[in-house]
């Protein structure tokens, strides 16, 4: 994947993925997506939330970068049910086809280029059963999350398991010609005043340019959600979520 991130690679940061992050809608929508299939592939698996919940039963991969993200899934109980593996989406082959790909937590915006993005994509069509279906998520940038990621809009407090009391922010710049949002996640621990920061950066890509590249690579989207409790997408819609197989030749 693209160069090291402090916040995924970095113990101290990687720990507050869960706290931040947690269960939510798009792993409930995953779940679901999940409920008929006999093996699972997890892209940028992070911490393991999902790969985990699916692992009973079933055949489940996991990939993703970070080695921080993975010592910390592969702690958890489930985990042994879960073939956790650290790779790189562009570029990772198993040499297995699976029911399911998904890839959440808008992994899918870490990609910077064109190219990555059509890598990231490719590797997905390599890993799809004939009648896979993969799902991934990009935040719709008519939706312009990015202007809520600024102190004043975004400073919270987060009770953390080991330091207590935290108080975190972001801050973001925004590219309008490249679609990069370049952003700061920074963390201030009450107990010793001690901070903890790192810089982003996620590309925003509008639906005609996810529509291209998924036809490249040799897949289809039977589906496009605007959200994930499962609403049709619309113009105004915060996500942007393909999800289809591969395409019909």
């Amino acid at each position: 994947m693209p160069a090291f991130d402090r916040l995924f690679d970095d113990a101290a940061l990687a720990g507050f993925y869960d706290l931040e992050n947690g269960w939510g809608a798009d792993l409930d929508f995953c779940s679901t997506l999940a409920a008929d299939a006999l093996s699972v592939l997890d892209l940028g698996c992070g911490t393991g939330e999902l790969a985990i919940a699916l692992g009973g039963g079933r055949r489940v991969v996991g990939v993703d970068p970070a080695t921080a993200m993975l010592d910390i899934a592969r702690a958890k109980p489930g985990a042994a049910a879960v073939r956790f593996i650290e790779g790189d989406a562009r570029a990772i082959r198993l040499g297995e086809t699976f029911d399911l790909v998904v890839m959440t937590g808008h992994a899918f915006q870490v990609f910077l280029t064109e190219a990555d993005q059509r890598a990231a994509l490719a590797t997905i069509a390599a890993h799809l059963s004939p009648e896979g279906r993969f799902v991934f998520d990009s935040r719709n940038p008519a939706a312009r999350e990015w202007e809520e990621w600024v102190p004043q809009a975004s400073e919270r407090v987060l009770v953390h398991e080991s330091l207590g009391r935290v108080t975190a922010w972001n801050d973001v710049a925004y590219d309008g010609a490249t679609g990069i949002a370049t952003y700061e996640t920074h963390y201030r621990i009450a107990a010793d005043g001690r901070q903890l920061s790192a810089t982003s950066q996620i590309l925003f890509t509008p639906k005609d340019g996810l529509e291209a590249l998924l036809a490249a690579a040799g897949l289809a989207a039977s589906r496009w959600a605007g959200d994930w409790q499962g609403g049709e997408w619309h113009p105004a819609a915060p996500e942007i979520i393909p999800i289809g197989g591969l395409a019909r030749r």
